[in-house]
Order: C-alpha cells, then sequence, then structure tokens
C-alpha cells in the first residue's frame, strides 16, 4: 500500500467524507480508480466518470462532487458528503502525489548514479585534508560539475563587510569576468537565492517552469541552470546563508535532475560548513592575538601601580586594584613624602576599558610628579586636572579622586577630595568611622574648591579609600553590596593587619557577587598610621 493509499482513509475520516481517486489511463484515456478510498476497488468497473471540468456528477452510489488534483494532470478526486472541502483536500493530495513522484525519481536516480555518492566523499576528503578554502572550492567545483554534467560553475561568498557575494571559485569562467554581487540585487537570481535560502532551478522542457528573466544577459550560453544556497547550521541555532553555487551549460539534455538538486545541496551544506569553519580558525585566532595584548595590557596597567612596600617603613598599607575587564580606569598611588608623610591617592575614571585605561595611565604618571611637587594636595590635583584637560574633553570622561596626605609626627590628614564619594577616616580605638567630604569637583568637570585637615592619634587610625566598584557589586537577587559593608569590615578588624582587612573584603564580595564577573573596576587602599 501506498503513502497514499493509506493518506485517503486518514483524510476521509478527519473531513467526514468518502474519498476515491480517479486517474485516466490507456486504453482510451478511460478513468480507474487509483487503490479503494474507503470502499472496495475493481478492476473492471461497471461505470467510470467523465468530470468534463469537475463539479457535481451522478454516480451508481449517488451525487459526488469531482475535484481536479491540482498540478497532476488527468486526475480527480472524488468526495461524497463534504464538497465545500473538496479544494484543500485535492491540493493535500496534489502535494502527496508530487512529493511521491519526486522522492521515486530521487531514489530511482541516485540508485543509478554510483558517481554521486563516490562525490560526497571525494568532497569529504578534500574538506578534510584541504587547509587553503579557495583551493578547496576550486577542486570542489571541477568534482561538482562533472558529475552533474555541467560546462560553467561558480562558487560566491557573502562578504558581510560590504554585503555581496564575492567570486572565491570558478570552472568555464574567468574569475575576472563576474564582479561582486549585492545581496539586496533585485535582478540577480544568485542574490535571491542567498536571501531565501532556497534552490532556484530552471528546466525548460517543464511546462510549468517559470522561464528567469533575461538568461542571454546574464552569460548563460544553454537555457538551464541550477543554484544553491550554501547554508551553515550549527545545532539548535538558525541556519545562515553563506554563499551560493550556480551551475549552467549542461552537457546532453539541458536540464537538472531532482538528484542534482538534492546532490548538490548535499555538498553545498559540507562546503558551508568548511567556510564557516575556516572563518572560525582564522577569528580565533585573531581572537587570541586580542587576548593576548589584552593580557600583557594588564599586566603593564598592574605594573604601574606601586607596591606597599613603597611606604611599609613609614606606615602599614595593603592595596589592590581588579579591572572589569583586562584593563580599566581605576588606579591608585601610594607615595613616601618628606619626613614621616605618606601620600595615598586614588581615582575612578568615569569608564572603563581601553579610553579610561589611558586617562589612568596618564593620571599615575603625572600624579606623582605633581604630588612630589606640589605645596598641598588641593594644588597636586589642581596641576594634574591641567595635565590632563585635553585627554578628558576629547573623550568626555572625567575623573574622581581623593589625595589624602598623613602627617604622623603633628597628627593631621590633609587631603583634597575631587568627588570622590568612598574616602573615610576610621577609628581603630571606637570604631568611629568619619567621611571625608568632597572638597571639590571631579577632575574634568570644573575647579575651585579647597582642602581639608583632620586630626588623629598616632597608631589609632584607618585611612579606607575604595571604588564604586565595590559598594555597586550586585548579589545574585539584584541587591547592593554597598559601602557599610565595607566598612564594617575594617571596623571589625581593626585590630587586624591591614592585608587581613583588605583579604576579608574581597573574599566577602566573592561570595556576595557568586563569583559573578565585574561589570566596573574594583579598588581599595587602606593605610593604618
Amino acid at each position: 500500500m501506498t503513502r497514499l493509499e493509506r493518506l485517503l482513509p486518514v483524510l476521509a475520516a478527519l473531513s467526514g467524507t468518502t474519498l476515491r481517486l480517479w486517474r485516466a489511463k490507456a486504453p482510451g484515456g478511460r478513468l480507474l480508480p487509483v487503490g479503494g478510498g474507503l470502499g472496495e476497488g475493481r478492476e473492471e468497473p461497471l461505470w467510470t466518470p467523465t468530470p468534463n471540468g469537475g463539479g457535481k456528477l451522478d454516480t451508481p452510489d449517488g451525487p459526488a462532487w469531482f475535484q481536479a488534483i491540482p498540478s497532476v494532470n488527468d486526475t480527480w478526486l472524488e468526495v461524497k458528503g463534504g464538497e465545500a472541502a473538496a479544494a484543500e483536500l485535492a491540493e493535500v493530495i496534489g502535494a502527496v502525489m508530487e512529493a511521491e513522484e519526486e522522492t521515486g525519481q530521487v531514489a530511482a536516480e541516485l540508485s543509478g548514479r554510483y558517481e554521486e555518492i563516490d562525490l560526497i566523499y571525494t568532497i569529504s576528503e578534500i574538506l578534510g585534508h584541504t587547509i587553503r578554502l579557495d583551493e578547496a572550492a576550486n577542486r570542489i567545483l571541477r568534482e561538482v560539475s562533472a558529475v552533474v554534467r555541467a560546462r560553467r560553475a561558480t562558487l560566491l561568498v557573502h562578504d558581510p563587510r560590504a554585503h555581496v557575494l564575492r567570486l572565491v571559485a570558478a570552472r568555464g569562467v574567468d574569475l575576472g569576468e563576474i564582479e561582486p554581487i549585492e545581496v539586496d540585487d533585485p535582478r540577480s537570481v544568485a542574490a535571491r537565492v542567498f536571501r531565501e535560502m532556497r534552490i532556484i532551478s530552471y528546466d525548460p522542457h517543464d511546462q510549468r517552469a517559470q522561464k528567469p528573466p533575461n538568461p542571454i544577459e546574464r552569460g548563460y550560453r544553454g537555457h538551464a541552470f541550477l543554484s544553491v544556497p550554501v547554508v551553515y547550521a550549527s545545532p539548535g541555532r538558525v541556519p545562515t546563508p553563506i554563499g551560493v553555487i550556480n551551475l549552467t551549460d549542461r552537457t546532453g539534455e539541458d536540464a537538472f535532475t531532482a538528484g542534482d538538486r538534492k546532490l548538490v545541496a548535499a555538498i553545498a551544506n559540507q562546503i558551508g560548513a568548511a567556510i564557516e569553519n575556516a572563518r572560525l580558525v582564522e577569528r580565533d585566532l585573531g581572537q587570541q592575538r586580542v587576548r593576548r595584548e589584552l593580557e600583557l595590557a594588564h599586566d603593564l596597567q598592574l605594573k604601574l601601580l606601586p607596591s606597599p612596600a613603597v611606604v611599609a617603613a613609614k606606615a602599614d598599607v595593603a592595596a589592590r586594584c581588579r579591572p572589569a575587564e583586562s584593563v580599566g580606569g581605576d588606579f591608585y598611588n601610594l607615595l613616601s613624602l618628606h619626613g614621616d608623610r605618606v601620600g595615598v591617592m586614588i581615582g575612578d575614571v568615569s569608564s572603563h576599558g581601553f579610553g579610561a585605561a589611558l586617562i589612568m595611565a596618564l593620571a599615575m604618571a603625572a600624579s606623582g610628579i605633581h604630588a612630589e611637587t606640589a605645596e598641598s594636595p588641593h594644588e597636586a590635583l589642581r596641576r594634574l586636572e591641567t595635565s590632563l584637560a585635553e585627554e578628558l574633553a576629547e573623550t568626555e570622561m572625567f575623573l574622581t579622586l581623593c589625595y589624602a596626605v598623613a602627617d604622623p609626627a603633628s597628627g593631621t590628614l590633609t587631603y583634597a577630595n575631587a568627588g570622590h564619594p568612598h574616602a573615610f577616616l576610621v577609628s581603630t580605638e571606637d570604631g568611629t568611622v568619619k567621611r571625608l567630604e568632597a572638597t571639590r569637583p571631579p577632575l574634568g568637570l570644573g575647579d575651585g574648591g579647597q582642602e581639608r585637615v583632620e586630626k588623629f592619634e598616632r597608631g589609632k587610625a584607618i585611612l579606607c579609600l575604595f571604588t564604586d566598584g565595590l559598594a555597586d557589586a550586585r548579589g545574585p537577587s539584584g541587591e547592593r553590596f554597598g559601602e557599610q559593608r565595607v566598612l564594617s569590615h575594617v571596623v571589625n578588624l581593626r585590630g587586624r593587619p591591614a592585608r587581613h582587612i583588605l583579604e576579608a573584603v574581597f573574599t566577602d564580595i566573592a561570595a556576595f557577587t557568586g563569583g559573578a564577573a565585574a561589570n566596573d573596576d574594583r579598588t581599595v587602599v587602606l593605610l593604618k598610621f
């Protein structure tokens, strides 16, 4: 029993009708039943219908509606009990008959053409052993053309930057003859195949086939052609068009068969995978170079930051900077000034990435010079802003920065704060926390301001500076880490060495965020004096 004979009773049951299929057969073009429908088929029916264009006819079993099957010559569907659905049922049956006919044709062609199976293995071997894609493409076109007997063949690959199809391999065509094809070109068959990701072919012997426009102007010497999309479909993703294979000027019969279409489509999928793999390899090599450059930039940036050993003889210091990306815009500086004085600076550029890293590097280079030569923290910030004015204006960034000078001999902390929100003085005696308020706008947003002085007892104070990458860090449910959580570690561990406090802060934030990647740079500087 054929698929169609199995389908008829199913369609009849779903539609609540009685169905029978009739087809004209020799001699005399009589209509004979195809299978039995819901009734019993007879080899020599006593009555055969003469539809004459279709419609309602009287049959020995009563009135019935006869509907021509679209796209199938001399075939009729007899419907009893539901003529309203006759056209839809006929379309379904016509599609099944066409599919069965094409499947049978493909099976017959493939079974008689062993060279096509060999071709698939050959293509696989070429793609498996050839590194250069252009070389593989030319060999593939040569093999494909020989099997489907096409004198002319081209392989076009999509250039996403220019949004055109470029010729990468050809047979029977000079590579210089074909200009790149705009993907949106409404006249190009290849562009249409690429856009719609479907095969377009033309057989001049098929009366139902639509003739392509201006075949002579397109350079075809023959009439038939076959244009197949090269598509890459990775598992679980939407198929992506990669290019187009065009074949024409067939030797012998001027028509490409259904077997040709299936074969070239299968090979096109292999080529699509090979092209995408080649692109991925090239992209991966490029990404490896970029990653290596970022690693070098990251290492270089961290080397710009001073070691706590710079002021270890004068105070207990711990500092750490963790860029959100390979490079970032946070920085700190530690300065051993005249006498027992220690200078501590922290800055946060209003972005992160390479642009912020550039400002950070310039600020690091200039801050040490100005801090050494300026008479006060306020003057140091004014000079630093002058040095960075052009770069801040061009990049449209600004810089929050706090610079404090601790003088244990006089028990004073003199500071200038350019809009940096997270700067605190913590008493180790009773855990009192005092915020070091802003004394001027951020660098790049205006000048003016002043400096302030705070008193402290030697050995009883901690200067705590950090950036908003810590305070604004989010947990899995979206809550902020907050500055109070940072300060609680400083207060609770104020009797411990600075590095212990620092480790506690970073351990806590890693647990709080679940180890998720940071979306902003995180920097902490602790100075016990």
